[in-house]
Formats: C-alpha cells, structure tokens, sequence
C-alpha cells in the first residue's frame, strides 16, 4: 500500500466518523449520561497527553526529566489559580532552568 492510498483512506474514514456524527439523534444527546460523559472527555484526552509527554519510555523504562518538575510547577500553579500565561512561563521557565543546570 503507498503512502497516498493510506492518507486517502484516512480522510475517508475522518469524514465518515465525522458524517456519523451528524447523524446521531437529538435525543441520544440530550441524555445527561452523554453530557456528563462528553463533557469529561477532553479532560481525560489532555491528561493522558501530559502523562505520555511528560513520562516518555525509554528503553523500557520510564524517564524522569525537568519536564516532570516542570508539570509540577505547572500544577501547583493551576491550583493556586495563576493566570495561564503565568502557569504556562512558570512551567517553561522550570524546564529551561532545570535543563541549563543539567538535569534533563
């Protein structure tokens, strides 16, 4: 199979899961079951892409970085209720200097 056969198939099934979508009736979605669930998705989508950026495998095992102590900045910062900029200069500034002293 060539590459552009697979990039066509991948478009034809994005826009079929995007047409099934429209497709889905007004009640199923209105079930609050679906709006609790619908509503926790991007949370636990985004979670568990800090956890694999964050601890990336290497070699089999996990590795400890300055992006971890970054994300723990980060964290303590979001449950402080910083402004988003300030968390996300927070957490940049933890990996810089954390990386300029050798660690990571």
């Amino acid at each position: 199979m060539t590459m552009w056969v697979a990039v066509l198939m991948a478009a034809v099934i994005a826009f079929g899961l995007k047409l099934a979508g429209y497709l889905v009736p007004a009640s199923i979605l209105d079930d609050p079951r679906v709006q609790r669930v619908t509503a926790a998705l991007p949370i636990a989508l985004l979670a568990a892409l800090i956890a694999t950026q964050t601890l990336t495998r290497t070699d089999g095992s996990l590795t400890v970085d300055a992006r971890l102590a970054a994300v723990g900045v980060a964290v303590v910062a979001l449950v402080l209720r910083a402004p988003f900029i300030v968390v996300v200069v927070l957490g940049a500034g933890t990996a810089a200097l954390l990386r300029h002293l050798g660690w990571g």
